[in-house]
């Protein structure tokens, strides 16, 4: 067998779809030079209170008409922005509910998050799986992007057989955004509590960090040495000049906790949680220089000081740089760790790599060519030749992988631990 027929591709495909839609903040001011009192925003809200009545009342209804058939409880979405901006008002008084909504439509917008691409998926197990079942409930994280090239967070519910039956749950049709729940001792907690599936939680940038994106979540369900399981991610939060890494903590499917990472390896893209404690530290792959896999080792998971490369490019496909594609998974050989090479015109392929399970620093095995690469029909796409990933799913000596195309949209492929150890060097 050869590494390209490691992987048996599936025929289900996740494409970006513009209709599911999210309301967020929207904000305008003069440009500086033109900076004045009342400010813009108070100009606009005023100029809405001076229509007459029945003209306001009107407009509630065609906003209505308009909004409650693709958004739930819309109404409490425009209050909420109403009760964020009514302190930037100045003396303006808005004391009817109906005026309220008015002004909180006036500074929302609707945002089509996956209009553009739907790509980069990671993928980890839903708790309270029956281990006599054959099957097994998954939850799969997607990097949306829509105007301005902005990336957000994105989910869907599925099962798998450990074969070639796959079913992903077709995703609701509304989109709840974050907001802010608390903000204490550096974590801040989101909640879309109007959410009732995880397909309709939209992890979509709120802070100054994420102005222009939350990038590339690597899940994986942690458990750590007293039993207890989490779902922890790294992402890429990117303000348009800066990007850094950023830990995402799921304390249920509509409420999320996130923070900054810190230290000197910190300030880098695609650092990606081992499942566990090594040696009884906290360990991460990362590409801290952008050309080798990195280990690095932490007492904290949230500070990262320590790390150093331990595998560089050695085959064509992977000469300009690697990295990995999700966190290491655990086997009875070692740490499967799926990588990304980058080669010719910026191809990105899938290999992987074994790591020894005592001490991951030491490289058993691996590929020498690619597993998944980007096929004459998929050379196109919102940016061509790529082939990648941001996690693979393990049952029963069995993968699926999870996999972006184009940095477009996603596909599916699945294969045998076995076949997958068999072609490694």
């Amino acid at each position: 067998m050869i590494a390209a027929d490691v992987f048996t591709t599936l025929d289900i495909e996740l494409k970006p779809d513009p209709s599911r839609t999210v309301i967020r903040p929207f904000s305008f001011e003069y440009p500086s030079a033109f900076n004045q009192t009342p400010t813009r925003l108070q100009e606009v809200a005023a100029r809405v209170m001076a229509l007459e009545p029945e003209a306001r009342d009107r407009m509630l209804r065609l906003l209505n008409d308009a909004m409650a058939t693709r958004h739930r409880n819309v109404e409490n979405v425009f209050l909420r922005r109403f009760e964020e901006v009514k302190g930037d008002l100045g003396d303006l008084d808005v004391p009817e509910k109906r005026d309220q909504l008015l002004l909180g439509a006036y500074f929302s917008q609707e945002y089509a998050f996956e209009s553009a691409a739907l790509f980069n998926p990671s993928i980890v197990t839903l708790p309270d799986q029956d281990p006599n079942d054959d099957s097994i409930r998954f939850i799969i994280s997607l990097r949306g992007v829509g105007e301005g090239h902005i990336s957000s967070v994105t989910f869907r519910t599925g099962t798998w057989d450990g074969g070639t039956d796959l079913v992903v749950d077709p995703p609701s049709e509304q989109g709840v955004p974050p907001r802010i729940d608390s903000d204490n001792d550096g974590w801040v907690r989101m909640r879309a509590e109007d959410s009732e599936d995880i397909s309709e939680t939209v992890i979509f940038p709120i802070l100054p960090s994420q102005r222009k994106g939350v990038e590339d979540l690597r899940l994986v369900r942690f458990t750590d040495h007293d039993g207890v399981e989490s779902v922890i991610g790294t992402y890429t939060a990117f303000d348009g000049n800066t990007a850094r890494a950023e830990l995402l903590r799921g304390i249920d499917q509509r409420t999320f906790e996130m923070r900054a990472l810190t230290g000197e390896m910190a300030g880098y893209k695609g650092m990606a949680l081992f499942p566990r404690r090594v040696d009884g530290r906290f360990a991460m792959i990362g590409r801290q220089d952008n050309v080798n896999l990195w280990l690095l080792y932490s007492d904290d998971l949230l500070n990262w000081d320590e790390g150093s490369p331990i595998m560089g490019p050695k085959y064509p496909w992977e000469f300009v740089q690697i990295g990995n594609c999700g966190s290491p998974i655990e086997i009875d050989e070692g740490w499967l760790l799926f990588t990304h090479g980058v080669g010719m015109v910026r191809g990105y392929c899938v290999g992987a790599c074994l790591l020894d399970k005592d001490d991951p620093s030491k490289v058993l095995a691996r590929t020498p060519s690619p597993l998944l690469f980007p096929s004459g029909e998929q050379r196109g796409g919102y940016v061509p030749n790529v082939t990648y990933s941001c996690g693979a799913l393990l049952h029963r000596r069995r993968i699926l992988l999870p996999y972006a195309i184009g940095d477009e949209y996603s596909a599916f492929a699945t294969g045998s631990v076995d076949d997958l150890l068999g072609v490694m060097v």
